[in-house]
């Protein structure tokens, strides 16, 4: 029997094995490294490029291992421990059992929903099939000669400044959500728009989609529902910024290599 990488969550915690030499990886073994009810629901996902299979379900307990081989570890957190591929690889995996979760119950019907390809199901009853959801949401990072626009959500968890965000509504093109969410959210009109990158944000579902902007005109007024601050910033008199796994910091750090001098962040 083939070993098969093991995406095995409790809640938003992964289980990674670490090494003799300090690194971690994903588990990988012909079946589950830890012991999972029969009831589990294991879910296939999609095949790393060298054709390795990967399954992924959760687990109700968190795994405790005194001899340290194998530990928990948040989603997030996961991003500084584990080779790019890996982490990419388990955000996927996250949103999907995410999505079984969600959807053991048909919505029109109410009957039971089963597997009908790795990412799709099919109801039972009246025959109504799903597929995993998006969540759309634009970030742009507006900025004003040597001057970004940084601001500070209600929603963030600390102190740190970011960039103007929203998601995308029915029926709205990527480009006027952007506008959109910037005169909701500052009161200000922007100009030069340009798409520079996307990001899985599997947190739970998300897909982030990075602009970059320059200001046109218009005075900063904070949407306060939404915001409790924000302000312009030089260049090299920058707050504390996002982390490096966020497509907001890569926008900073990639608009930072403009600018004559700066120092790490």
């Amino acid at each position: 029997m083939k070993n098969k990488y093991w995406f095995i969550f409790c809640s938003d915690s992964l289980l990674l094995e670490r090494h003799p030499d300090g690194t971690y990886s994903i588990p990988q073994a012909a079946e589950s490294p830890v012991q999972i009810q029969e009831w589990t629901h294991v879910l296939n996902i999609a095949p790393f490029d060298d054709g390795a299979e990967v399954k992924a379900c959760y687990i109700d307990q968190p795994i405790t291992n005194p001899d340290g081989r194998y530990e928990m570890c948040g989603l997030r957190k996961s991003y500084y421990k584990l080779p790019m591929e890996f982490y990419l690889k388990a955000g996927k995996c996250h949103e999907l059992l995410y999505w079984d979760k969600n959807t053991r119950y048909c919505g029109c019907c109410g009957a039971p929903m089963v597997m009908h390809t790795d990412i799709s199901k099919r109801c039972t009853q009246c025959g109504k099939e799903v597929w995993p959801q998006l969540a759309t949401a634009i970030i742009v990072l507006i900025h004003r000669g040597d001057e970004v626009l940084l601001v500070h959500a209600k929603n963030f968890k600390s102190d740190f400044y970011g960039l103007v965000a929203g998601f995308v509504e029915t029926g709205e093109t990527l480009e006027e959500a952007v506008n959109r969410e910037v005169m909701e959210e500052t009161g200000l009109r922007i100009r030069n728009l340009s798409y520079w990158a996307s990001q899985p944000w599997p947190y739970p579902c998300g897909l982030m989609v990075g602009f970059y902007a320059e200001y046109e005109s218009g005075e900063l007024k904070l949407q306060f529902s939404e915001l409790s601050k924000g302000a312009w910033f030089r260049y090299d008199q920058l707050p504390t910024i996002p982390e490096k796994l966020s497509l907001a910091r890569q926008l900073i750090d990639n608009w930072l290599k403009t600018k004559p001098h700066t120092t790490g962040r």
